[in-house]
């Protein structure tokens, strides 16, 4: 990979020093050559026209990936110049909407995924082929695997012994599910295991665990461990913050009374009799990621309106339940697919508009603790 054939801007760099910059100049552009590989065939495009669309058909309008692919030339030793060489696998990155929790996930889920089917034993080493800011969601990335570079850090051409060019989150099933139907369901690995099932997959469940795992936390922890201290119900908010360089920092408002409803649901948990019941106030865009995992696998119920924070439920734990409050201009099924998927109890109160009754709220949370229990 020649840096120096990669038009772009050089990335990490704080969010307070880039305000203002274009998402172009944060996206790639590549030059023929910009990836070579060596070999005795002469010099000429790894692949044509032809073979690339079949593999990469257009269906992003500018595909980064498909882009790279392009670039790659076939040369001969002479001209395979290395200033510094990657032993270890690597994977080659390029994010879109880097600052979302949604579609950050399935980036992650990506990567994670391409470790997976290219049977890699070990966490790899990781690339950025984009020039984006730093955010706080690069704590996750940085924990997930081995290390992490920008593509502009390097200073001159890098050779990789073994690298992989890892899809685009707008080609996982997270995305693609939103308008392609994907038959299965969520079982965990064991289950799958026990009972192979073409229709049930376990991949979200691990990916979740590997989440959990790379933050230090069990991954064997159940719904029994939970209702020992009482069961935590998780309100996810939203705030407001600044996202990147093109962003005024104030989110869209998904339920108008959100705070009238979590007031509601405060004096609901303390008059709970039954049992206790811990209403956590999930404001986690200001809490370090290991906090905002934490506060997710010690959930017994996730509830908030839809948005990218409900995401975190890929790193629930089983038998947790989803309650999604689902305002009219919103009704898309990002997370009750990933509640299918990860094999997850999932419930939906829909709104005439943007606001929720609080006591039918109060009233569908009752009929959830009564099925765990209490």
């Amino acid at each position: 990979m020649d840096p120096g054939k990669i038009k772009m801007s050089g990335g990490g760099e704080k969010l307070e020093d880039v305000i203002g910059r274009s998402e172009g100049k944060e996206l790639p552009e590549f030059e023929d050559g910009a990836f070579v590989v060596e070999s005795r065939l002469k010099r000429r495009k790894l692949v044509g026209y032809k073979f690339l669309h079949k593999i990469l058909p257009e269906n992003v309008t500018r595909h980064p990936i498909r882009e790279s692919v392009r670039s790659i030339v076939i040369v001969g030793q002479n001209d395979f110049d290395c200033q510094e060489w990657v032993e270890e696998p690597t994977l080659l990155v390029t994010r879109f909407e880097y600052a979302n929790l949604y579609h950050t996930v399935t980036d992650w889920y990506s990567a994670y995924m391409s470790s997976r089917v290219t049977g890699l034993p070990n966490r790899p080493h990781l690339v950025f082929v984009d020039g984006h800011c730093k955010t706080q969601l690069e704590e996750t990335w940085k924990a997930l695997f081995s290390s992490l570079r920008f593509a502009k850090n390097f200073t001159g051409p890098v050779c990789f012994r073994h690298a992989i060019f890892s899809p685009l989150g707008y080609e996982t099933p997270f995305f693609r599910g939103l308008s392609e139907e994907i038959n299965c369901r969520g079982v965990s690995a064991h289950d799958l295991q026990q009972n192979p099932d073409i229709h049930k997959t376990a991949r979200v469940s691990e990916f979740g665990e590997m989440i959990r795992a790379a933050f230090g936390f069990p991954v064997n922890r159940h719904h029994a461990d939970k209702a020992a201290s009482g069961h935590n119900v998780l309100f996810v908010r939203r705030e407001d913050y600044l996202a990147h360089p093109r962003h005024e920092g104030k989110v869209e408002s998904r339920l108008t009374n959100e705070q009238h409803v979590f007031h509601s649901l405060q004096s609901w948990a303390s008059d709970h009799l039954k049992c206790k019941v811990n209403l956590i106030n999930g404001l986690l865009a200001h809490m370090p990621m290991k906090e905002q995992i934490r506060a997710i696998q010690d959930a017994s119920v996730i509830i908030g309106a839809h948005g990218a924070g409900l995401t975190h439920m890929v790193s629930a734990t089983p038998n947790t339940v989803i309650l999604e409050i689902i305002g009219r201009e919103f009704e898309r099924p990002h997370f009750q697919l990933i509640a299918q998927w990860k094999g997850l109890e999932y419930h939906a109160i829909y709104l005439d508009g943007s606001y929720a009754n609080p006591q039918a709220v109060i009233l569908r949370l009752n009929k959830i603790m009564k099925s765990l229990g209490c």
